[in-house]
């Protein structure tokens, strides 16, 4: 049995990874613009290149381009743990856009309707926050990675054609208001496997009676992981 080996790169900048090839889950904090499919893919050429390797690498979790924060990855044996650290509860802070939509739901698309938002108070931004909390139905935004006939939903929405999406039940178990400052508004938000923020924007905007979306949003939590003790890897692309 090779026992772990940290394995380092200069070429990349790429921070020393502990690595047991019998399994080893990893907790990174995802740059910004890196997709998951990026940095799983890293992690799977370090591996070979510096062991010598080739092991089945894959993550807990898909987090958006755009957004940052704790991105597992599990390596070997470990893979066989994704579907139980995929269920955990995960924590996201982040940020609202009041008054303006994009298809989208965040900053990947330009803004396609604009709304009055002057009317929002602070104790109506609170108040709503509490109507999410609980189970409820959530559908999932277009551009997603939801498989629809086989294909991802993004595909067929960068191909300007409209499919429908089922809704499915989530659990918000905490939804605070952070910062209010129009049009933008802070958050944080605990839910269950699968809860989509951007969907969350949306809905929040129009229980505003105005629109929204998601400006910033990082993921601080998943299970017992926490951001704070994440393997830092601005670099990696």
């Amino acid at each position: 049995m090779l026992k772990n080996k940290i394995i380092h790169s200069a070429r990349f900048e790429f921070p020393p990874l502990m690595v047991d090839p019998e399994g080893s889950v990893l907790v990174f904090d995802k740059p910004y613009g890196c997709t998951s499919f990026d940095l799983v893919n890293k992690v799977k050429y370090f591996i070979k290149r510096e062991m010598n390797l080739k092991l089945k690498v894959g993550h807990a979790g898909t987090l958006d381009p755009l957004a940052t924060g704790i991105l597992i990855v599990a390596v070997g044996k470990a893979t066989k743990k994704i579907p139980l650290l995929q269920a955990e509860e995960k924590e996201y802070t982040g940020t609202f856009r009041v008054g303006a939509t994009t298809p989208s739901f965040d900053l990947e698309k330009e803004i396609d309707c604009e709304y009055d938002y002057l009317h929002i108070t602070e104790e109506m931004a609170r108040q709503t926050a509490k109507s999410f909390i609980g189970e409820i139905a959530q559908t999932p935004p277009q551009f997603s990675a939801v498989k629809i006939d086989g294909k991802r939903a993004f595909e067929f929405a960068r191909a300007g054609k409209n499919v429908e999406i089922k809704s499915k039940i989530i659990t918000i178990s905490d939804f605070e208001i952070t910062r209010f400052a129009l049009p933008d508004i802070d958050f944080r938000i605990t839910c269950s496997k699968g809860t989509y923020i951007r969907s969350i924007a949306r809905d929040f905007g129009a229980a505003l009676q105005s629109g929204a979306h998601l400006t910033v949003l990082r993921r601080t939590r998943s299970g017992a992981f926490c951001v704070e003790n994440a393997i830092q890897c601005e670099k990696i692309i």
